[in-house]
């Protein structure tokens, strides 16, 4: 199944965090935090501005982006747990 966001939506992969801390401690699946770093895995084509232009959006597929804890829907393709949220919801990519 191919899934493509519309609009100013794009679709994350959450990116694993560490298994250890940087003191070197091997933290347990059950204390860690979801990970706010991910991969923009597809990409909507745009946002229709008033004039009835479309603005592109400034991330790609492929980007690695940071975005908010609470942030977009989980949902599940081809068996993947992915996120779909607007691109507001990205606070940055990482370069």
């Amino acid at each position: 199944m191919t899934f493509r966001p519309l609009h100013d939506r794009v679709l994350v992969r959450r990116i694993d965090a560490a298994e250890k801390s940087a003191g070197g401690i091997i933290i347990p699946d059950t204390a860690k935090e979801k990970p706010q770093e991910g991969e923009i895995v597809a990409a909507g084509t745009g946002i229709r501005a008033e004039d009835g232009s479309i603005t592109p959006l400034d991330v790609k597929a492929g980007d690695r982006v940071l975005f908010g804890k609470w942030s977009g829907s989980e949902v599940k393709v081809d068996g993947e747990d992915l996120i779909i949220m607007k691109e507001s919801d990205v606070l940055g990519i990482v370069g």
